[in-house]
């Protein structure tokens, strides 16, 4: 094992063990801070800033972020690997966005495969591709959001145009171990039949991608933004109800590509 790895530093705000999302089985997820896009529903706002921050939850400080070595966070996911094991899981990286953080990012997926732990990452795809190419060897699974085809609307929902998303996702999709995309659903946003077959479409397109992942909006993030004394900027918008999600499930699958709920 290479010392250089494990003593690899990155910023964190979170571990979370014992996860059956992102990613198959059980799974830790490792939460990096920073992130280039400000998505109108993120229910992570504190993974936004690569700063460290302060949560003022009711009175009670809570500081959001702190620095951490490959080795620190592999005592953490070692925990687990019996249970990986039985389950198929494994580590995952999600964010924030890894690809701004690729020394520790690239280190810590290493550091997992040498020791024989399979990996996933969740990711935006929102960086050069020759970053994006560092990760590729290591990663056993992509998960890369694909929110929107439009880039007019992308940018007035998440900060950016979407020309460089849609661009590396082809390329990704010819070199990735594996590519599943997935795709938020927010009312307002991307919830018609027409925005989700268009990325369905886009997606079935790609070279090895067989599969996509609808993600229904939820509020579960809505305090943090008090807590952070920002405001919420989708308070008003409902999540989309079971009906409407499997109407768009059956518009994604008639693109030829197996779609579930959720992720």
């Amino acid at each position: 094992m290479d010392n250089r790895d494990l003593d690899t530093v990155g910023r964190i705000f979170n571990i979370q063990r014992f996860s059956v999302h992102d990613g198959p089985g059980i799974r830790t997820i490792v939460f990096l801070k920073g992130c280039a896009f400000r998505c109108k529903w993120c229910c992570n706002p504190e993974s936004q800033s690569f700063e460290i921050e302060t949560m003022n939850i009711d009175g009670k400080p809570k500081t959001e972020g702190r620095d951490v070595t490959v080795r620190e966070v592999m005592e953490t996911v070692l925990k687990d690997r019996p249970y990986y094991r039985r389950s198929g899981g494994g580590l995952t990286l999600s964010g924030g966005e890894s690809l701004l953080q690729p020394e520790f990012a690239v280190a810590l997926l290493r550091t997992a495969k040498n020791n024989g732990i399979t990996t996933a990452m969740e990711s935006t795809g929102f960086a050069s591709f020759d970053v994006i190419e560092r990760f590729l060897p290591y990663l056993d699974l992509y998960l890369m959001d694909i929110k929107h085809i439009n880039s007019q609307k992308h940018k007035e929902f998440v900060g950016r145009p979407n020309e460089l998303v849609l661009e590396n996702a082809k390329k990704i999709a010819k070199k990735a171990k594996k590519l599943i995309i997935r795709v938020p659903v927010i009312p307002t946003f991307n919830d018609t039949k027409e925005e989700i077959f268009e990325i369905a479409d886009f997606a079935s397109k790609l070279d090895n991608v067989r599969e996509i992942h609808l993600l229904p909006y939820h509020r579960l993030g809505a305090d943090k933004y008090k807590w952070l004394g920002r405001k919420y900027l989708m308070e008003d918008i409902l999540p989309p109800s079971d009906e409407k999600m499997n109407e768009l499930k059956s518009v994604a699958e008639s693109t030829g590509l197996k779609c579930q709920i959720g992720g």
